[in-house]
């Protein structure tokens, strides 16, 4: 039996990645990147034009965030490697955060899906109502 050097081992690992299994690392991945604060945060990191954002540049950005998920979701991206932390010794002390190439690579995506939310929203409330109604109405008496 032939032995594998470490890239092909990482290769043959790789190519095994299935995302439709609980328990594969992509899985947990696809999770991570879906998440509603997640995609909203690297929209707005994306938005800064290759700068970075102050903490509280983020939260005004996306007032609907609480300061504990805005928190946990940088942290996350941070761990990631999607976004870098650089704290400034100052006072107070000031904090940024910017994509990485990694995030930047994944900004494109979350963005496109972002721009689809809001330029098909309309169409989806429609729908939504619809289905609704049609769900909601008693059933005609058999005759």
């Amino acid at each position: 039996m032939a032995t594998l050097t470490a890239a092909a081992r990482r290769e043959e690992e790789r190519s095994a990645y299935d995302a439709f299994l609980k328990e594969c690392p992509t899985s947990q991945l696809l999770a991570r990147i879906s998440d509603r604060w997640v995609g909203l945060v690297v929209s707005a990191l994306a938005q800064a034009d290759d700068r970075s954002m102050r903490y509280s540049d983020l939260g005004r950005k996306i007032p609907a965030v609480s300061q504990k998920m805005l928190t946990q979701t940088l942290r996350s991206l941070e761990r990631d490697g999607l976004v870098t932390r650089t704290v400034t010794p100052t006072v107070p002390v000031r904090v940024d955060y910017r994509l990485t190439d990694l995030g930047s690579s994944l900004s494109c995506l979350l963005s496109s899906v972002k721009q689809w939310a809001e330029n098909h929203f309309d169409e989806v409330s429609t729908h939504r109502e619809l289905h609704d109604r049609a769900t909601a109405e008693p059933l005609a008496p058999a005759r």
